[in-house]
């Protein structure tokens, strides 16, 4: 008898552990905005060119916040924050959402530039480029400054070094980032930064990210998004050739 109660307890449990996992296919978000005592949520796609919300959650005197939606594979969501009353340009939070679960740890005062995101390896890799993105970022406003500062006595052969130094920076860039999605072309951000930050790149690199992807990327979201842009520009790219 007090095998069986004990089978019964270990039962019991298994089936409680089991419901609180997240159903496959869909994004179990949990997270906390210190310092945030009231406010509103928004978490939000982007869908036919616009932003669709998928969720809305109040916060009204506890910061911290939990939502489940559909997400059937890895995309790029905006967690917006709407702060009432109070004003401020830094209130969307862009991360690489994937079916799961995933947190989200920030502060009111600080809601993007503090976030720190987990639970997706597709957001980790966003993160990586994103802190090589930002240098090339200062290297341009370095050279914009001198551009700016140029201006007052117009000289042409600052002038001409300045934008030769912004091409080379501008290749660098496409050619770290054309390298980046290759090298991880297993996973969907390989697709979406290829389409982001390099769309308008010679049309060899996208193809070289492209036949990199794994199955699994290519009939991902961005996957078939980035298959369609090689298409168009190539079929565009011809009708010019022989107009």
């Amino acid at each position: 008898m007090k095998k069986l109660l004990l089978l019964g307890v270990g039962i019991l449990t298994l089936i409680a552990c089991q419901d609180k996992e997240t159903p496959e296919g869909n994004l179990h978000l949990t997270g906390n905005i210190k310092g945030l005592s009231q406010g509103k949520l928004y978490l939000q796609k982007i869908q036919d060119s616009s932003l669709v919300i998928l969720d809305s959650i109040i916060i009204k005197g506890n910061s911290n916040f939990e939502t489940m939606v559909p997400l059937k594979e890895p995309e790029m969501l905006f967690l917006f924050l709407d702060r009432g009353q109070t004003n401020s340009i830094d209130n969307n939070l862009s991360f690489f959402a994937e079916p799961g679960d995933m947190n989200i740890e920030t502060t009111l005062k600080e809601f993007y530039a503090k976030a720190k995101v987990t639970g997706s390896k597709n957001n980790d890799l966003l993160v990586e480029y994103n802190k090589i993105k930002s240098k090339f970022n200062d290297e341009n406003l370095t050279l914009l400054e001198r551009r700016i500062q140029n201006a007052t006595v117009n000289n042409q052969e600052t002038e001409d070094s300045i934008q030769e130094a912004y091409n080379r920076l501008l290749i660098r860039k496409y050619r770290y980032t054309a390298n980046f999605a290759t090298t991880h072309a297993d996973f969907e951000v390989a697709p979406y930064l290829a389409l982001a930050e390099i769309g308008d790149i010679n049309i060899t690199y996208l193809d070289t990210v492209a036949k990199h992807m794994t199955r699994e990327v290519e009939a991902s979201k961005y996957g078939k998004l980035l298959r369609k842009h090689i298409y168009d520009r190539k079929k565009a790219e011809y009708k010019e050739a022989n107009k």
